[in-house]
């Protein structure tokens, strides 16, 4: 009899994870399997709430929405910088990630969204905040 995944259980599975246009931002389904203990935060807590109930060999996709995902897009984690705090021979572009410490010391990425010769305008929010995913597993083993 096959173990239902709960807290806990460590899970061997496979995912695929798309976009709602189905681009496909990670998946294992080419390569080994992922293994992960759930409640260890290597996987959000709202990915982890769809795997609760499912057995060894289940496959499931489900829609995940921003909140139980990355989270929504927060304003306040755009933040613009003059233009004269990064180095001036740094070639900056839309949609670069930039490392940026953080009150604590910890790195903090940042994308940048724009910039001119004054400013630069870095988004901190993470790159699938405020999108809709689409979550597919396969349910690989389950001790």
């Amino acid at each position: 009899m096959s173990k239902i995944i709960a807290t806990n259980s460590r899970v061997t599975l496979h995912f695929a994870l798309r976009l709602e246009d189905g681009t496909e931002v990670d998946s294992t389904f080419e390569r080994e399997p992922a293994v992960l203990v759930i409640g260890d935060g290597n996987l959000p807590e709202g990915f982890e709430r769809y795997l609760f109930g499912l057995y060894q060999g289940d496959q499931e996709t489900f829609k995940v929405p921003p909140e139980d995902a990355f989270g929504q897009a927060n304003p306040n984690n755009i933040q613009e910088f003059k233009r004269d705090e990064f180095a001036p021979d740094m070639e900056l572009e839309e949609g670069l990630v930039l490392s940026f410490a953080d009150a604590r010391q910890s790195e903090l990425p940042g994308v940048v969204q724009s910039f001119d010769d004054d400013k630069v305008v870095v988004n901190f929010n993470h790159p699938l905040a405020g999108k809709t995913l689409t979550f597919e597993v396969k349910i690989v083993d389950v001790q």
